[in-house]
């Protein structure tokens, strides 16, 4: 199965999770040849888009794998004029670069790439009334009119709850990292938990270290309580000094102990943590079989060290999908395209679909139906979420299987 990470920007670059994708278009109409518009559809020749990247700076080559995605995704005579503008990297380029599209009368803006830059543009788009579908995943910068089309950690928390509601899972626990990340993850956890009417999820964060994630880990298991009856028991039985005594302490010895508080389990570490995770589950008596670990789409990726993790299960786009972009990529530039490239054609190919409307408005860019893309069924909500079909896989031996696929619409999406 192929694998790609893509890139969590909530203000840095950091690997986070997996992108996938394949052919476009809205969703009630069924899906459309890589990057074209609706058959016989005509394109509004005002309809120019900008996008706004780092096309100079350190971040140079990101954004000019993502520019040649967006321009596939709009191939001239008949697409919307797309117009690169250099962010160079920061809010104040990227606020330079706002100011200039809004100028031009542009009728709306892709990108930039991170939250910081998306904070500054997104006040210069909104008195415009210029639609921004930007590139970050951080979903605090969803607001009206501006959408976060990279995949957030509420969308694969909301996507796996789901998953393991059907299977009977309905008390949430989670172990996490004390970075961004970790807490992104536990708040995804608590809204979706509230919103499908489950308990309150039991959430512990580790700082980094062996010794904090033993303590974090023991401290979530409540192995202590769970234990000590027993231990007290125990002691008693070895106490009377006698041969009765001794067998009744080896009985007891032998006894299982209650379950956790728990039956699913959130986690978001990667490499050496999570392998130490791994290893102090059943050190406290946490039963991999009965408590079902879900965790964040960078465990698709074998380098997040998700192996230690075999049966756990993560959300992200169907891989296989991306094959139509793969393919179009290839033959236009001879590379493979990036992990970020998906959101940019995405983003380009919506923008095209949506040119054949009418304007670029709230209401045209937040339609019901929603649209089918590269990392599967987009849904842009009128208040700047976003919605998406998300797969479900579980980690084996041999690398993930999905054990739901991708839901092509909002139905299934855990939303």
């Amino acid at each position: 199965m192929l694998r790609r990470a893509f890139l969590v920007l909530f203000g840095t670059l950091a690997l986070a999770a997996c992108t996938s994708g394949g052919r476009y278009g809205p969703a009630g109409a069924g899906p459309m040849v890589l990057g074209g518009p609706a058959a016989g559809a005509a394109i509004r020749s005002d309809h120019r888009v900008a996008i706004l990247l780092p096309l100079s700076g350190p971040r140079a080559d990101i954004g000019q794998a993502m520019l040649q995605a967006a321009q596939l995704a709009l191939p001239a005579p008949d697409s919307p004029p797309l117009s690169p503008k250099d962010t160079r990297g920061t809010p104040d380029g990227a606020a330079a670069a706002a100011q200039q599209a809004v100028a031009e009368g542009v009728g709306m803006i892709i990108g930039p790439l991170t939250s910081a830059e998306k904070a500054a543009v997104a006040p210069i788009a909104r008195s415009a009334g210029v639609p921004v579908l930007a590139f970050t995943n951080d979903p605090a910068q969803a607001q009206p009119g501006v959408w976060t089309l990279g995949i957030t950690p509420g969308q694969q928390v909301r996507r796996l709850l789901a998953a393991a509601q059907a299977q009977g899972k309905t008390q949430f626990a989670a172990l996490l990292p004390d970075t961004e990340f970790g807490h992104a993850m536990g708040d995804a956890l608590v809204r979706a938990t509230a919103a499908a009417g489950l308990p309150t999820p039991d959430i512990r964060t580790h700082a980094k270290g062996m010794a904090a994630i033993n303590a974090a880990t023991r401290d979530l298991s409540g192995y202590a309580n769970r234990r000590g009856p027993i231990e007290a028991k125990i002691k008693a039985a070895r106490a009377l000094g006698t041969s009765e005594g001794r067998r009744e302490a080896q009985e007891l010895a032998r006894s299982p102990i209650p379950p956790p508080s728990f039956n699913a389990l959130l986690l978001a570490d990667t490499g050496e943590e999570l392998a130490e995770i791994g290893a102090l589950l059943p050190y406290y008596d946490i039963d991999r079989g009965a408590v079902q670990v879900i965790g964040p789409a960078i465990w698709a990726s074998p380098a997040s060290g998700s192996g230690s993790m075999t049966g756990a299960w993560y959300a992200a786009p169907d891989p296989a999908a991306r094959a139509g972009l793969e393919q179009g990529y290839m033959a236009k530039y001879n590379t493979q395209p990036s992990p970020l490239a998906d959101l940019a054609f995405d983003a380009a190919s919506i923008a095209r679909v949506v040119a054949t409307q009418g304007p670029y408005s709230v209401g045209a860019l937040s339609q019901p139906a929603g649209f089918l893309g590269v990392d599967g069924w987009i849904g842009l909500l009128p208040d700047g979420q976003v919605r998406r079909g998300l797969a479900v896989f579980r980690i084996e031996r041999g690398g993930p299987t999905m054990i739901e696929p991708a839901p092509q619409n909002a139905g299934g999406t855990g939303s």
